[in-house]
């Protein structure tokens, strides 16, 4: 397999999702471009119309259906008995029409206090076709990955709720193709989130409101490798995201909802290597390792990789912070029957540069709930501009009570 084909593949996994550009170590001072690469950054990506609408944020919006991907914990709290949605995201429609993420997700309230979920991503990467190192070709292969997960939520009192989350992750790129010699395989990690939610109703003088806010450690797993003799393992993107969420009730038939998430990624941040003055190239110690200049140790266990990642930004702390990401959004609706969104992402320039405006709209009818969402990029090209996408929630309650 050529290698030019497996960098096309990182590319259309869509890589800027959680590192946009590819770390320049020779860059130095506080504007040097190091940002975390990881594998799998599908399971980053925003699955519904609605988060995605609020400038990717929702870890304490109102729960829903899709509570799964932002805050599990918000399933506690949710008002249905039970209900299952899907949404379809086209990927990177400006260059092809054959590359989507799907996603499919359902729960079920047991009691007042506890509700299970199960969801199932799956991202499609189109067609491609693998060639020798001359580029005669081998054959034509789909990759594609998947995500399935199941999720515990529970009441803790009135106002709190925890969850716990599994996933397996299987990510095939290559059908067992050799590049550089070496035999690939598909990728396979088992993770886990741990997640809390509150919210509490609020008077603000004449107002009524709920003020919210959650925390989710999402994606706590297994390192991941696409090596048939499992040399080289690549972290999968552990996640913090946290913020909170106010809803103020204007009068019976109008509310808006103004809310705000933070992210970190929870792995190693990419050191600076040292290198010849003379030669430019990286000088190497006994073990024929590159010898780190500033920063840390990337190649640790995923329990260290955690806490080091809080510390570990080779221009110490104005780098660490850096590394926050922030999404907020604001939500209008209309007798809980017609909204309308939107909201900003910020990503600094040295760790991504992804800062776009996102607008969108929902429609509650009867069983079903329709929203849709579209992105407008600032700084670079985004694989989701001058795309619409949608997602469909379907309501059993309503449904029964139809009947």
């Amino acid at each position: 397999m050529k290698l030019s084909s497996l960098f096309l593949l990182v590319f259309l996994l869509g890589i800027n999702i959680s590192n946009a550009q590819i770390s320049s170590p020779e860059l130095g001072g506080k504007d040097r471009l190091n940002t975390i690469t990881t594998a799998v950054p599908f399971i980053m990506i925003a699955p519904d119309a609605r988060g995605g609408a609020m400038g990717d944020a929702g870890v304490a919006s109102s729960p829903d259906a899709f509570s799964m991907h932002w805050n599990p914990a918000k399933y506690a709290f949710i008002e249905k008995q039970m209900g299952f949605s899907i949404s379809f995201s086209p990927w990177l429609r400006k260059l092809v029409n054959d590359i989507y993420l799907g996603y499919l997700t359902g729960y079920y309230k047991i009691d007042d206090r506890q509700t299970v979920a199960m969801s199932l991503r799956y991202f499609s990467l189109g067609s491609i076709l693998f060639t020798d190192e001359i580029g005669n070709p081998i054959q034509q292969y789909n990759p594609y990955e998947f995500a399935i997960d199941g999720t515990y939520a529970r009441k803790f009192s009135e106002k709190w709720s925890g969850g716990v989350a599994v996933r397996f992750i299987y990510s095939n790129l290559t059908l067992g193709q050799y590049v550089g010699g070496a035999e690939s395989s598909a990728g396979i990690s088992v993770a886990a989130d741990v997640s809390i939610y509150y919210q509490n109703d609020i008077e603000m003088g004449s107002l009524d409101g709920v003020f919210a806010w959650g925390l989710n450690i999402s994606n706590i797993g297994s390192k991941i490798s696409y090596s048939a003799s499992n040399t080289q393992k690549d972290f999968i993107p552990t996640n913090f995201r946290i913020g909170p969420s106010l809803k103020i009730d204007i009068d019976e038939y109008n509310s808006m909802t103004f809310l705000l998430d933070i992210n970190k990624l929870l792995v190693p941040t990419p050191p600076i290597y040292l290198r010849d003055d003379s030669t430019g190239q990286f000088i190497t110690g006994p073990d024929g390792e590159k010898v780190i200049d500033k920063g840390m140790n990337p190649d640790v266990s995923v329990v260290q990789g955690m806490m080091q990642s809080w510390y570990d930004a080779p221009n110490g702390f104005s780098e660490e912070m850096r590394e926050f990401s922030f999404g907020g959004g604001i939500e209008y609706w209309y007798n809980n029957i017609f909204s309308i969104r939107g909201g900003f992402f910020y990503e600094d320039r040295t760790k991504g540069n992804r800062k776009f405006f996102t607008l969108g709209a929902g429609l509650r009818y009867n069983v079903f709930s329709l929203d849709f969402a579209y992105l407008i990029p600032l700084e670079q090209q985004n694989p989701l501009e001058n795309t619409l996408r949608f997602s469909l929630i379907f309501d059993f309650d309503a449904f029964k009570n139809q009947k």
